[in-house]
């Protein structure tokens, strides 16, 4: 068997798709630069035991971007495949998007001085992510009816 790693056998990340609305009532969604590359991308992480998925995007959310709020939904809302660069080579992983309603940005969080972090026009924030899958994800989001906004007045 040697040394091969059970989590690459068909490798699934639960990610979180941060937004809020805009004070021009448009849709945001956050980006945060990755550890390695500095590309544009969104919290992700690999399941955690006795964690389900959703909780597990909330957690990396929290952990990557300092992120307070709450997931929408009970499903993801979309999903896409990017390799995932590895000491011996590459791996395709599966990642399952849950929308993530952010409430407020710590000051300090675990992984602050590692990333930056943005947002953007989530039209914007599709043009700034290399995976098409998950440009594509965005996309549908920033144009979808406004069916999970809650608008509440102060």
């Amino acid at each position: 068997m040697g040394m091969k790693n059970k989590k690459f056998d068909h490798p699934v990340q639960s990610a979180a798709l941060p937004w809020r609305i805009g004070e021009d009532g448009i849709r945001q969604v956050m980006l945060l630069t990755s550890r390695e590359t500095g590309r544009w991308v969104i919290p992700k992480g690999w399941p955690i035991k006795k964690r389900k998925p959703a909780e597990v995007a909330s957690q990396e959310a929290y952990e990557e971007a300092g992120l307070i709020g709450q997931i929408v939904g009970k499903r993801p809302i979309g999903r896409f495949h990017y390799e995932k660069r590895l000491a011996n080579g590459a791996v395709l992983c599966e990642v399952r998007v849950y929308l993530f309603r952010v409430e407020q940005q710590l000051d300090e969080w675990p992984e602050k001085r590692q990333r930056t972090t943005q947002w953007f026009e989530a039209r914007e924030a599709a043009n700034r992510v290399d995976e098409g899958g998950l440009a594509e994800i965005i996309n549908n989001f920033a144009g979808s009816y406004a069916r999970f906004v809650v608008f509440r007045k102060p």
